[in-house]
C-alpha cells in the first residue's frame, strides 16, 4: 500500500478498537489503546495505536494525537522494562508497504531484547497462545505508572 492510499476501516486494528476480534490489552484510555502483539517478534512485544485517528502513517498523524500516542509509547515502554527487565528494547514504526507496515492503521510496536537471544521476524513462529499474551498483558499493566 502507497502512502497516500485511503484509510481501510476493516484494517486489523480497527475491528480490534470496534471489538469484533479479541486483543490481550494492556491498557487504554479514551485516546490510545495498547494491546499484545500476536505474532510477537519477543516475549511483552506490545502495539501502541491511536483510537481517535484514522492515520496510517506518521505523515498523516494530527500533532496532539501523535503526542498522546507517543507519551502512551514512553509510559507503557517503562512499564514493559520494570515488568520484565529486559536487557534493552527498540521502539518501531513503519510506514508504507514499502517502509515495512504491514496493518495500514499508525502503529509503534515496543519490543523487548534480551543479549543472548535472538529476535523473531515477524510471524515466524506463528501465534502466540492468547492465554500468554494475558499473562503478559498482566504483568506490564501493574508495572504502569
Amino acid at each position: 500500500m502507497s502512502l497516500n492510499a485511503p484509510y481501510d476501516p476493516d484494517n486489523i486494528f480497527a475491528k480490534i478498537l470496534r471489538g469484533e476480534i479479541p486483543s490481550a490489552r494492556v491498557w487504554e484510555d479514551d485516546h490510545v489503546l495498547a494491546f499484545m502483539d500476536v505474532f510477537p517478534q519477543s516475549e511483552g512485544h506490545v502495539l501502541i495505536i491511536s483510537k481517535t485517528s484514522t492515520a496510517q502513517t506518521l505523515l498523516e498523524m494530527e500533532a496532539e494525537a501523535l503526542a498522546r500516542l507517543t507519551a502512551a509509547v514512553q509510559r507503557t515502554a517503562r512499564a514493559v522494562e520494570k515488568a520484565l527487565r529486559p536487557d534493552g528494547f527498540q521502539i518501531m514504526q513503519f510506514n508504507g508497504a514499502a517502509g515495512g507496515q504491514s496493518v495500514f492503521h499508525l502503529h509503534f510496536h515496543i519490543i523487548p531484547r534480551w543479549s543472548g537471544r535472538a529476535l523473531k521476524t515477524h510471524g515466524q513462529g506463528g501465534m502466540a497462545d492468547a492465554a500468554v499474551l494475558r499473562v503478559l498483558a498482566d504483568r506490564i499493566a501493574a508495572a504502569l505508572d
